[in-house]
Formats: structure tokens, sequence, C-alpha cells
């Protein structure tokens, strides 16, 4: 198992970005790096949400895991190249006085096989970006960004 992790501390209550990440299909709304999402599932919310996520040609389903509000937010990623397996990313949410510290971590089973390894840092590499994209539009939503 490997894993990335991003975090940033937000000037909002866990309530008020909770707002945010549970309109779970509206995520290019907040992230300019994505052209668009939409839901696949007429539940709009708790575990078995899905949503489409476009990404200049990469086309992602990401279903939701763990869905316990205010504070974790957790979801699987399909769509990327078999070898890569599938990325799970979760979003915690802690205050912090009258900020909160959200966490984003993405891990990813490898197995030992070298190759997977190798591909699954790469793969890791990106969505460690793509978190730092997806926090800073966060805080831009909630109105705290520097």
């Amino acid at each position: 198992m490997i894993q990335i992790e991003r975090s940033r501390e937000i000037d909002a209550t866990p309530d008020r970005l909770w707002e945010v990440l549970a309109d779970f299909g509206a995520l290019a709304s907040w992230v300019p790096m994505i052209q668009h999402t939409c839901p696949l599932s007429e539940q709009t919310e708790g575990v078995g949400t899905v949503r489409r996520v476009q990404v200049q040609r990469q086309t992602l389903v990401e279903t939701v895991t763990i869905w316990t509000p205010p504070t974790t937010l957790a979801y699987t990623i399909e769509g990327l190249p078999p070898i890569a397996g599938v990325p799970v990313t979760t979003w915690r949410l802690t205050p912090q006085g009258p900020s909160t510290s959200v966490t984003v971590s993405t891990e990813l089973d490898t197995g030992r096989n070298p190759v997977r390894v190798l591909v699954g840092r790469k793969v890791l590499e990106r969505l460690g970006l793509a978190a730092e994209f997806m926090l800073a539009g966060l805080a831009e939503r909630v109105g705290s960004a520097p």
C-alpha cells in the first residue's frame, strides 16, 4: 500500500466545508482543472453515491465508500489504466478553533509487483497535485483563499 497526503488549514467550520464536499456532483464548480462532473446515481448523498469526473481526455468514476458528516468523505476512483489499480481518496475535516484542518489522502494497493509500484507512484504524484488544486478550490469556494 502506498499513499500520498496533502493538507491545508481553511478558515471555515467543518459544517461549511462539508456543504461543499457533500454536493458530490458539483466538483467542477470549484476545481478549475476539472472540465465537467455529473452524478451517475439517483442517490445524491451517502455511501454508494457515484459521480463522473472529466479531466481533459480522462474520464473517471468516483464512488463514495465513507460518508460521515461533517468529518470524513472517502471514494474510490475508477477509470485509470488497469495496472494502476483503484485509488481511494479520503477527505478528513478536523476543527482547529475557528478554522479547519483539511487533509486529502489517497492510497493505492500496488502489491509487491515492481511495475505496479512504479506506476502507482506516478499515479499518486498526479493525484497529489490534484489534491492541491482541490484544497485551493475548496478554500476559494468558502471564501478563505489567501
